[in-house]
Parts: C-alpha cells; sequence; structure tokens
C-alpha cells in the first residue's frame, strides 16, 4: 500500500508559520495531482490546496489565498505547503493527498487515491 507521509507539523503561536512537508517513498506522483486537505475537530475534511503535475497550475482554497502557497520537488518526489500568518481557526490535522494520475485539480476528497496519516497543526491565539 503506498503511503504518503507528512511531516512539519506543531503548535505556533497565532501569526506564526510552519512549513509542511509530504514524501511518497514508495511511488512516483509526477504526473499526478497533489494536494492538501485539513480536518478540524467536528468538521468534515476541507480542501487547502492542489498542484498539478501536468503544467503545474495550482488552486487555493480562500481560506488559504494569500497566505499559504504549495510547492512541489518532483526530483524528491516531495510537495510541501507554506503557510504562513496562521490563525487559531487553522488548526487543524492536516493531509496531504495525491491522485493516481493527471487530471484536473479537484476540491473534493473523492477524487483523491492516495492519502498520508496525517499531521496536527495547532496555533494558539
Amino acid at each position: 500500500q503506498v503511503q504518503l507521509v507528512e511531516s512539519g507539523g506543531g503548535l505556533v503561536q497565532a501569526g506564526g508559520s510552519l512549513r509542511l512537508s509530504c514524501a511518497a517513498p514508495g511511488r512516483t506522483f509526477s504526473s499526478s495531482v497533489m494536494g492538501w486537505f485539513r480536518q478540524a475537530p467536528g468538521k468534515e475534511r476541507e480542501f487547502v490546496a492542489a498542484i498539478r503535475g501536468s503544467g503545474g497550475s495550482i488552486f487555493y482554497a480562500d481560506s488559504g489565498m494569500g497566505r499559504f502557497t504549495i510547492s512541489r520537488d518532483k526530483a524528491k518526489n516531495t510537495v510541501y505547503l507554506q503557510m504562513n500568518s496562521l490563525k487559531p481557526e487553522d488548526t487543524a490535522v492536516y493531509y496531504c493527498a495525491a491522485t493516481s494520475a493527471d487530471r484536473y485539480i479537484s476540491r473534493l476528497p473523492y477524487e483523491y487515491e492516495y492519502w498520508g496519516q496525517g499531521t496536527q497543526v495547532t496555533v494558539s491565539s
């Protein structure tokens, strides 16, 4: 079973920054859409950002626009999420996800076949 491995979560004060990483040691995702989702307690999993393998187009949810930056290093088979100006409402478990093949970016979790275990991000006020 292919696993995505997230890292970089933690506790940060409001206004601070974190950089999440997602590595895919068992499979190459260079042609896939890779994205980030998050899930806060009692809420549904929501889209944060994604980057397409073919062409590199990027899409952000409104919640992270202007504060979050997604990028990928195909040579390292890794995708990153730089999060700046963090707010308490950004507190959630952040999940990395990937599609099995190239396609248009989707906000819908079920469009992504591969998932990581999640990394906790906690922003204190």
